[in-house]
């Protein structure tokens, strides 16, 4: 006889995973979710709401465990912290699930998993909460701007305090709040194998609600789908799964007809593609990473869509590649980040990354750059950009790259639509805000390299 499935513990061991072993939540759920594809959608969606709304509100649900715990969080034992947590999730945002419910199962989970003695405690934590849950206090607004922010939208006090002193406040709460906001999923369309009219009847003839993208023309925001490969737009290579702003990493570097590029961080290859898009069949796109995994999910995309102009090769970034020193009529240097500003897709990225954790990338992301410089031919083009926000990744990385190598900032107004236009573009850079811009967090910078160095 089979052992009946028990959806919270598939959710408890999921967030284990995260928490403690430091796995990437979407890459852990995806997998467990195409393990259990037998199980009902009900169920399923069970799982990833629990899952992803625990990670999210995560800091605050710490804050109202510590309000009817006489144990802090931090010294309990991991799997009654979590489940402590998916359980106070699910007694705060889940109305459809009765608090008895969810104090029983907490329970008899706790017993399961071999916390007998334990149970007890799970049990007198999770009833107290669920009856005295209205009357939580939280920090002042007014008195303590930081710890406000920290428990009301579940970001670490660190990287608050940074984003206030360089944004002020009222763009840090637009950026946290933004995190919170459910959005469609943005692609982009291949309008050389369709119009965008045939591509969204296409997408409508699959049920999908599709809206028109403000700064590009050929993006489309999508919703109410159940899984993007089974859209036919999509098996046809009509679409690609790509934030707006990354594709406008591609409009900056404007790839002229027959131009070679390198991209040499460019998995998942979006903005490969994007660029030997641009190309129309012409030039030349080596997309490198130094990951076989990501390296043939490249391949595979790759001859989804049908591009002829492009490979995927395995390169490791920070190592010199003597064949390509001047070859380069465009280098993107899409560097790996401390990854902020797409917290709202992974939400465990707030809480796995550290200032330390940063300094370490930021001297990665500089030794990279000292190498694929020296592949920009003379007068060509460097793309820098970056998926995340704040200075220290992003502006500072330019002004010492700047002074260390003989390139010059370009102008990028000529490339990006009236919106985004502001003070810094016309100095040859921009930074996307999540809550300010209707994007991802993203910085693009474009340089020029010297004729003569």
């Amino acid at each position: 006889m089979t052992k009946p499935v028990n959806i919270r513990e598939i959710a408890l061991g999921i967030l284990m995973e995260i928490t403690e072993e430091e796995a990437y939540s979407h890459i852990v759920l995806r997998e467990v979710l195409e393990k259990y594809q037998y199980l009902e959608k009900r169920d399923r969606a069970f799982i990833s709401r629990v899952v992803e709304g625990t990670l999210e509100h995560m800091i605050q649900l710490d804050y109202i465990i510590e309000q009817f715990s006489n144990v802090p969080v931090y010294n309990m034992k991991p799997l009654i912290r979590n489940l402590l947590r998916m359980s106070v999730y699910q007694l705060k945002y889940m109305d459809s699930v009765p608090d008895s419910a969810v104090c029983n199962e907490a329970v008899k989970l706790a017993q399961r998993r071999g916390f007998y003695n334990l149970k007890g405690f799970v049990n007198g934590v999770l009833r107290n909460t669920a009856r005295r849950l209205s009357q939580v206090k939280y920090p002042d607004e007014n008195l303590d701007p930081l710890h406000y922010l920290s428990v009301r939208y579940s970001f670490p006090i660190w990287m608050l305090d940074k984003w206030m002193q360089q944004f002020g406040y009222e763009t840090t709460e637009k950026i946290c709040r933004d995190s919170h906001m459910e959005k469609g999923t943005v692609v982009r369309c291949d309008l050389q194998k369709a119009s965008k009219e045939e591509i969204i009847e296409e997408l409508k003839k699959d049920g999908t609600t599709v809206r028109e993208h403000p700064y590009l023309d050929y993006a489309l925001v999508l919703s109410d789908y159940n899984y993007i490969g089974a859209l036919s737009a999509f098996k046809k290579g009509w679409i690609t799964v790509q934030d707006i702003s990354s594709m406008l990493v591609a409009e900056v570097a404007a790839p002229n007809w027959g131009d070679y590029c390198i991209d040499v961080c460019a998995a998942p290859g979006g903005k490969s593609l994007h660029i030997a898009e641009k190309l129309m069949g012409s030039g030349y796109v080596e997309a490198r990473d130094v990951s076989e995994r990501k390296v043939a999910l490249m391949q595979e995309n790759i001859e989804r869509t049908e591009a002829i102009n492009i490979r995927a090769a395995l390169w490791d970034a920070t190592v010199r590649d003597p064949e390509s020193v001047k070859k380069a009529d465009i280098v993107l240097a899409d560097v790996p980040c401390s990854g902020l500003g797409v917290i709202g897709k992974k939400q465990d990225i707030k809480y796995k990354m550290s200032e330390k954790r940063q300094q370490d990338i930021i001297r990665l992301q500089r030794r990279i750059l000292s190498v694929v410089q020296e592949y920009v031919r003379p007068n060509g083009v460097l793309i820098y950009s970056t998926c995340t926000i704040g200075a220290d990744e992003n502006q500072y990385n330019l002004k010492w790259f700047l002074e260390n190598y003989p390139f010059r900032l370009e102008r990028i107004d000529p490339y990006i639509c009236d919106a985004l236009k502001g003070k810094t573009t016309a100095g040859g850079y921009i930074q996307l805000l999540p809550g300010v811009h209707e994007s991802d967090g993203f910085f693009i910078a474009r340089l020029r390299r010297l004729k003569e160095d």
